[in-house]
This record gives structure tokens, C-alpha cells and sequence, in this order.
């Protein structure tokens, strides 16, 4: 299997668009997971009857088949880059919601009661404190879930988005190698550069870990 490299020369600024492009949506998705699954884990963390049911719940929802939650979005929200945002935030639940609330329960009982009996209140320490503390296990989720979303924007293809997914679809159909090549390149690049960037966010974000190494 050989590549065009003529080819990849003459579509460098389709293929700088379609990067551009699946970035933005694997990253949109991510956000909003991220916005979901924080209330959510908090709720799961403190209301213990809730836990399994919310749990539950976005393990179904990562059971249903990319393919078929792009269709089943169809008639809501049409052939548009929301459609393919709100599958993939729908993925990116059950990484995060179950990683967040792990993070939360792996705070201390004692660090919660010194917090406490300092006369802090709830919502403080719940932002001062339990989120900061549980950051650590929180990114590792959300890494997972970025390296997922990454991967799946090319499904949406579909539906007639997808980023570089449409150079897996344009290569195939032409039985033409180069631009499948380019795009799995690109995709893995994508992957890998997003992760290192928010192991780098999550160095910045805790110090105390540094200055305990």
C-alpha cells in the first residue's frame, strides 16, 4: 500500500480544514460532557439511591451503537454538527460521570470534616476542596473520553459530517489508499496531542502533587 504524496500536497488545506473540523467536534462533545457529568456525579456522590440508577444509565446509553443514536437523532436535529455533538456527548457520559464520582469518593472523610469544622460550607468545599482533590482521577476520565470522541467523530461520516472520516469514506469508495492513510494518521496524531495537552493541563492544575514528588 503506497502513498500519493502529490496527493496529500495538492488537499493540505482540505485536509487542515477536516482536522480543524473533527477537532472541534470531539472537543465540543467532551465540554458538554464534562458540564453534564459534574452536577450529576456530585448528585450520584451524595444521594446514594441515585448512584446505581445514574450509573446504570449512561451504561445503557454507551450500549446503543454510534451508528443508530446518529439515526435515532436524525428526526430531532437533523444532518448537522449538532447531531453528531450530542452522540458523542452521550459516549463521553459514561467515562466521566462514573470517573467523577470514583474521584469524589476517593477524598478523605477526614479532609471533608477538617473543612468542616472550620466552618466552611457545603458548596465551598465541595469547590475547594473535593473537586481539587479528586482532579487527578476527573482527568484521567476525561482523557479516556477525548482519545474516544477523536475516534468516533469519523462514524458521523454518515450523516454527512464526521471530520476525517470523510477521507476514510472519499478513499474507499475511489479504492484510492492515500487518503484512508492520511486520515488514520492524522486521527491518531489528534489523539495523541490532545492527551499530552491535558496531561499538561492537569501538571498546571496540581501543584501539590509536584511539590509532594
Amino acid at each position: 500500500m503506497t502513498v500519493d504524496w502529490s496527493w496529500i500536497g495538492d488537499h493540505t488545506d482540505d485536509l487542515t480544514s477536516l482536522t480543524i473540523s473533527h477537532l472541534q467536534a470531539a472537543m465540543t462533545a467532551v465540554f458538554f460532557g464534562v458540564l453534564i457529568s459534574l452536577p450529576l456525579a456530585v448528585i450520584a456522590h451524595r444521594i446514594r439511591p441515585l448512584r446505581g440508577f445514574l450509573l446504570g444509565l449512561s451504561n445503557v446509553l454507551f450500549t446503543i451503537p454510534s451508528i443508530a443514536i446518529f439515526v435515532l437523532l436524525l428526526p430531532i436535529s437533523g444532518l448537522t454538527r449538532t447531531t453528531t455533538v450530542i452522540g458523542l456527548t452521550v459516549y463521553t457520559l459514561v467515562v466521566l460521570l462514573r470517573n467523577t464520582v470514583e474521584g469524589l469518593d476517593s477524598v478523605p472523610a477526614k479532609t471533608k470534616e477538617a473543612a468542616k469544622a472550620m466552618g466552611t460550607r457545603p458548596l465551598r468545599t465541595l469547590l475547594t476542596v473535593e473537586f481539587p482533590l479528586a482532579l487527578p482521577v476527573i482527568m484521567a476520565g476525561v482523557r479516556i473520553a477525548t482519545v474516544m470522541s477523536i475516534s468516533l467523530v469519523s462514524v458521523a461520516t454518515y450523516i454527512g459530517d464526521g471530520g476525517l472520516g470523510q477521507l476514510f469514506t472519499d478513499g474507499f469508495q475511489r479504492n484510492f489508499p492515500t487518503p484512508v492513510i492520511a486520515g488514520v494518521v492524522l486521527t491518531i496524531l489528534l489523539a495523541v496531542v490532545a492527551d499530552a495537552l491535558l496531561v499538561a493541563v492537569q501538571y498546571v492544575l496540581t501543584p501539590w502533587r509536584r511539590r509532594r514528588a
